[in-house]
């Protein structure tokens, strides 16, 4: 395992990080790990040097807290953990009960850390960018919970670099805790962030955290599998020529390798220094050691090519964008992928 400095903090993170939207109920989604087809996982991350773990209180709404603390709290030490969770998406039908008001942030972290059985979160993340509350009241909240040792970090995800340029001013205002990480979507065939929000973080200090390093699943070349079938989101984001075309291209550079789909397209992450650390959202032990692998994987110039020809500019994956994104067209292909 890799490690890295988060940031400019003295915080340091494993360069895998466990991700659980996979983890908690099947009520939720019929893909879901319940808690004891997810403990072999957790485990064998952990056992591969994983410290990093993210949560977020909207999975399986508040299940997946409960069932990946509940095995943390079994094989793990509390204080050897880099804990995250995130605030924001609608937790039930209560009008208060979503968004980043103060009140939604003081009730959600008190129902996180119960969920969790924990004093304390490591990091607590703004799950988006809330545009209907000011951000002076929401970084103030999170500013008061740094305080009250509710969270050791703050962080954000998901939104555009305007909007953490208006956090990271409102925070220096105030002498309000900063953001320490920013996690967001990238990956072969969704590299939107690499324009604006990737070096504005790199620029202020703050850490880089990737999910969707498959592209919700269509870069491991299992277009029928469960997830793909059934997840609104994988249709949503990339279900178009040019995504496709993509994982078509990971896996002619995995065949050619003699490797999973998956390890190239991790590895075409990870092989970016701007990069501190990537989300892998594993459904079992063998899936895990493909990322760590990954890890240990460098590109070829002509491997890149391959898989970043069929690229164009797309509109933005966020909260504010969804149904409107467009189709793409592709670059041809070159030698040695030719056909």
């Amino acid at each position: 395992m890799q490690y890295v400095r988060l940031g400019r903090s003295g915080l340091k993170v494993s360069r895998l990080c466990l991700g659980t939207m996979n983890m908690g109920s099947k009520e939720w989604k019929p893909w879901i790990f319940d808690e004891k087809e997810s403990e072999p996982v957790i485990a064998h991350a952990l056992d591969m040097g994983v410290n990093f773990i993210d949560l977020a209180d909207f999975y399986s709404i508040g299940a997946g807290e409960e069932v990946v603390c509940n095995v943390l709290r079994r094989i793990a030490r509390r204080d050897e953990l880099v804990i995250t969770t995130k605030v924001g998406y609608a937790m039930s039908n209560d009008i208060n009960a979503q968004g980043h008001s103060r009140k939604h942030i003081f009730d959600a972290i008190d129902g996180s850390l119960k969920r969790m059985g924990m004093d304390y979160v490591d990091i607590y993340m703004l799950h988006y960018f809330d545009t209907e509350t000011p951000v002076e009241e929401t970084m103030g909240a999170l500013n008061d919970i740094v305080l009250a040792g509710k969270a050791r970090y703050i962080g954000v995800s998901t939104m555009y670099t305007w909007q953490l340029a208006k956090i990271l001013q409102v925070c220096d205002k105030n002498g309000w805790a900063r953001p320490i990480n920013m996690q967001l979507q990238l990956n072969c065939a969704y590299r939107e962030e690499e324009r604006e929000m990737i070096p504005f973080c790199m620029d202020q200090g703050i850490g880089v955290s990737v999910f969707s390093p498959l592209a919700r699943g269509i870069l491991t070349s299992d277009l029928q599998s469960t997830r793909n079938q059934t997840d609104f989101f994988t249709a949503e984001m990339y279900n178009d020529q040019a995504s496709k075309s993509i994982a078509h291209s990971v896996a002619k550079v995995a065949d050619a390798r003699g490797c999973l789909p998956a390890q190239v397209a991790q590895a075409w992450v990870l092989q970016k220094p701007e990069v501190s650390s990537m989300l892998v959202g594993a459904d079992s032990p063998a899936q895990f050691d493909s990322a760590l692998a990954a890890l240990e994987m460098t590109l070829t110039a002509d491997e890149i090519y391959e898989i970043e020809r069929n690229y164009t500019p797309c509109d933005m994956i966020n909260d504010y964008t969804a149904g409107k994104r467009i189709a793409r067209t592709a670059r041809p292909a070159r030698a040695p992928f030719a056909d």
